[in-house]
């Protein structure tokens, strides 16, 4: 079996913390043979906080959870409607630095909204993809033994007043979006194969396998 296969796993709305430590064991246990691997997921409302975060210790902000995370960046927002990418790749293998991982990223976003005549930008110093000023996609990750996880938010269609409580991505001027602001009639069904699609492209990868499911806390997650 070739080694540039990207395996594929939707998994739905699932809890924050289950996905993180299953991220973390995947990338612990991993070896020079383990076939690469990108999550689709939703999360319930919560806040998680980045290595860059005031690391003030809160326990909950106007009732959602917030959360320690060792991904890069600042404070951000999940929940539903918002259609996370976990990125799971062997750089070393693939040859890619962390730079070029965020720029492909980024790129799939950009090229994802353009497949919807969505417009939009980024801005220097500042990862992530913006419309008009606003954000609709963040980014953090976290590399270990060459690897990485955690991935990008995406916002498709979602409740975006949490983020009104907190300064996202440690910017307190940063204002949110979201694409059914622009394309009321998209769905996230609509993102996913655009997003899959797109990110295979900027990576040139050939080959994909659709998983089925993964375990977490006890419980084997299927699609």
């Amino acid at each position: 079996m070739s080694l540039d296969i990207l395996v594929i796993r939707q998994l739905g709305l699932q809890n924050w913390t289950s996905v993180f430590f299953a991220m973390k064991n995947f990338t612990h246990q991993r070896n020079h043979m383990t076939l690469d691997e990108i999550w689709l997921v939703e999360h319930p409302p919560v806040f998680t906080q980045g290595q860059t975060s005031k690391k003030e210790p809160l326990s909950a902000l106007k009732n959602i959870p917030v959360i320690q995370s060792d991904r890069g960046g600042g404070i951000t927002y999940h929940g539903p409607g918002q259609q996370v990418l976990y990125v799971m790749l062997n750089l070393r293998r693939r040859q890619l630095s962390i730079h070029q991982l965020v720029g492909a990223m980024e790129r799939t976003v950009l090229a994802t909204l353009s497949d919807f005549s969505v417009y939009a930008h980024l801005r220097p110093g500042a990862p992530g993809v913006y419309i008009n000023g606003k954000k609709i996609c963040s980014l953090g990750l976290r590399i270990r033994k060459g690897c990485s996880y955690h991935g990008l938010a995406f916002n498709i269609d979602m409740d975006l007043t949490p983020f009104l409580y907190i300064n996202p991505c440690g910017d307190p001027q940063l204002k949110m979006t979201q694409l059914i602001q622009e394309k009321p009639e998209v769905t996230i069904s609509d993102v996913q194969p655009a997003l899959i699609r797109n990110f295979m492209s900027h990576l040139a990868i050939k080959e994909i396998y659709w998983g089925n499911g993964i375990h977490l806390l006890g419980q084997t997650v299927q699609e």
